[in-house]
Order: structure tokens, then sequence, then C-alpha cells
């Protein structure tokens, strides 16, 4: 086997988890009632086209994985 191989693949299985929980996580996500439709998150509709820009919603959600991570770090 060639070196450093079996580091690569423990990453790449680590890597191939992490989209898994991210993917279930977005489907949960989506019957969560009130993500995405908080006060602040911007839409723009007009005839032909529209604009969401979820502003609330994405500092909400940098908020809590910050303290998460900031959680998990602590050694």
């Amino acid at each position: 086997m060639v070196p450093g191989m079996d580091s690569l693949g423990k990453m790449l299985i680590l890597f191939g988890v992490v989209l898994a929980l991210l993917g279930g996580l977005l489907l949960v996500a989506g019957k969560i009632p009130f993500l995405g439709r908080l006060p602040g998150d911007i839409l723009i509709r007009r005839e032909n086209w529209s604009v969401y820009f979820p502003l609330t919603t994405s500092i909400l959600i940098s908020i809590l994985l910050t303290l998460l991570f900031s959680l998990f770090s602590r050694r």
C-alpha cells in the first residue's frame, strides 16, 4: 500500500459522512415552519421574477453553528 493513503481514505470517509448528515439536515430543515420566513428575510416579487435573500435566517444559522462549534472545540 502507498504511504499516506490511509489518512486520505479516512478523510474521504469522514467527508462522505459529513455530506450525508448535511443532506439529511437539509431534508429536515424544509419541514421547520418558521425557518426561511423570519422577519428580516428579504423577498422581492415582480411580475416575471422574484428574489429571496434569507438575511435573518442566515444570521441565526451562523450564530447557532458558531455556538455549536465552540462547544465541541473546547479541549
